[in-house]
């Protein structure tokens, strides 16, 4: 059997009154045109936790700590490669989000969680339905196209 390194993603959901923080991507080459969250990859020697505060800060300026994250889901994916992606909910942070990457971002929107536009990024949807709204904890995205 081949081990293999894995790709590690965290994303953060940020729900306030019944509305989630989205952003809408650009000029990364994903998906772009496309809403998602708060998201980026886990650097070598840093765990899921910590690079979830420290996006938070790099994407939208915010401060969490740790105390403040709940793990809502985990996904394995494959879309060209193996992913396991990390979702958090914040309880509460501190700031008001902004664009803090405009290079990567062209808005920042709150979204009723039931009025979800039709463009969000689809295993971001999956794990926004399954996790947060119905509190599954695991799901897998992309293997039936292998």
């Amino acid at each position: 059997m081949n081990r293999h390194p894995q790709i590690l993603s965290v994303h953060l959901f940020l729900v306030k009154e019944g509305k989630i923080l989205l952003q809408l991507r650009k000029n990364t080459g994903y998906m772009d045109g496309w809403w998602s969250v708060i998201a980026g990859h886990v650097e070598a020697r840093e765990s899921a936790t910590n690079a979830m505060i420290r996006e938070a800060t790099e994407e939208a300026g915010i401060k969490l700590s740790r105390e403040d994250l709940v793990l809502v889901h985990v996904m394995h994916r494959f879309e060209n490669q193996e992913r396991v992606d990390f979702f958090f909910k914040a309880i509460k942070w501190i700031g008001e989000p902004t664009i803090k990457e405009p290079n990567k971002a062209e808005a920042l929107r709150w979204f009723e969680l039931s009025k979800l536009p039709e463009n969000v990024v689809p295993y971001v949807r999956q794990a926004l339905e399954l996790g947060l709204l119905k509190g599954q904890i695991y799901s897998e995205f992309g293997w039936e196209r292998n």
